[in-house]
Order: structure tokens, then sequence, then C-alpha cells
């Protein structure tokens, strides 16, 4: 089962300073038929204009991945950690027993994310945040596991539930293949480009939710750059 869920026809605001597209139910956009697949809480796709962002805020209990598209966001928290993640890097934080932190776009352009929620496996827990660089050419016409709160993942990004979060980039008439767990849930967004998952078409910045399919086989209709959450 694969449905597809069109970007425009996702909720959202406009903001001025945040343009906001939401997958899931998120802030003013409620739909009680959506509010999330599985343990998938929130995917946002955030445009984030030059020298603004997110002021200091609270967390708790969420799995926070951030996925950064174009530009850079700058973090800040209050265990005291401030980094930089650019374009084609992840950067991750367990909200645990609670966390304030900032998200600023300071550079010069636009800075567009996806921002992605996933319920933990248990509430609580010391907070913790992380960043890593993850060239493109590593995920090169390949799934790359880029978080994982899975056994043999180790070299990904920590997240302390029982999901993979995946990048990939294929270029035109390329395919990558993905085995999904039993039972799984997966949600799959092109940044870029068009693809072919399983016989359906998936153009740029749509979602794609997907149950009860044993192999994801994606082909690029054009040169995309693909997130996939494989969840539990």
């Amino acid at each position: 089962m694969i449905d597809r869920r069109p970007f425009a026809k996702l909720g959202g605001a406009n903001h001025g300073w945040l343009d906001a597209k939401h997958h899931f139910s998120f802030a003013s956009y409620y739909d009680p038929d959506n509010m999330g697949w599985g343990p998938i809480r929130v995917w946002n796709d955030d445009t984030i204009a030059a020298g603004t962002g997110f002021p200091p805020h609270p967390h708790a209990d969420m799995e926070i991945i951030t996925y950064v598209r174009e530009g850079a966001i700058t973090h800040q928290d209050s265990l005291g950690n401030t980094g930089r993640t650019e374009a084609g890097d992840v950067q991750v934080m367990s909200a645990g027993s609670g966390v304030r932190h900032s998200e600023y776009n300071r550079e010069t352009q636009a800075t567009r994310i996806f921002q992605i929620w996933i319920e933990p496996k248990v509430r609580g827990g010391e907070p913790h945040w992380g960043a890593k660089p993850f060239p493109k050419g590593a995920r090169a016409g390949q799934f790359v596991v880029l978080a994982s709160g899975l056994d043999g993942d180790g070299d990904a990004l920590p997240i302390r539930t029982d999901a993979r979060v995946l990048g990939a980039t294929i270029k035109a008439g390329e395919t990558a293949e993905y085995r999904l767990g039993a039972g799984h849930h997966a949600y799959l967004v092109p940044a870029t480009g068009a693809i072919d998952v399983n016989g359906v078409r998936i153009e740029a910045r749509d979602g794609a939710a997907i149950a009860d399919e044993a192999v994801l086989t994606v082909t690029a209709i054009e040169d995309a750059e693909i997130v996939l959450v494989d969840a539990a």
C-alpha cells in the first residue's frame, strides 16, 4: 500500500519568516484523520528566511530529526550544545525529559529543511543532541542510514526509537531498493526530483505513506534526492 500525499494538498501556514507545509497535523493545521503514520508524528517542509528562525522553546519525549536541504541551520540548546548543520547533513535531538533549543538561519539565503518527529520507545531519559555530515556522494544510488535506533547501524546518529532515517541520491533512470521490516510503517519524500516507487509516481516534495510492502523499488524519473523513514 502506497498512499501518495501531493505537496499541493498539504496543510501549512506562511508566517512571513517561515513558510511551512505539514505532512501531518501540526500547529494550526488539524486533521483528525491525519495525526501521523505509525510512530512518525511530524514531517514538516520548512523554508526559513535569511536571518530568522525559531526562538528558544521547550520539547520533551520526542526524537526530532532535521534534514537540511538548502542553506544551513544553527542550533543552540539548554545543554550547552551549539552547531551549524549544512545542506545534505543531519542533526538529531532526543528531547528526553526536557530541553530548550533554538534553530536559526544565520545565512544570507533561505534555508530549507525537513523537520521530522518520531515518538520515542521510552519516555524520559537524558536529553541529547548530535549532528553529522553525510556527503551526497556516499549515498549515490543507494539508501544510507542517517539516524537509527536499531541494532547494526553504528555509524548513524542515535535515536531512541525503533526506526531508521535514510537518504539517497539517485540519477534519472537509475534504481535503488530498500527492504522494509514486516509490519513497518514507512514515509518517503523526494526533496528534489520525481520518482517511481513500486509503480506509483511521486513528485518532488510529495509524501508517500507506505505499509505492507516488503521491498521498495525506487526509480528516479528525474535526478532525485530522497529521505525515507522506516519505523517499526
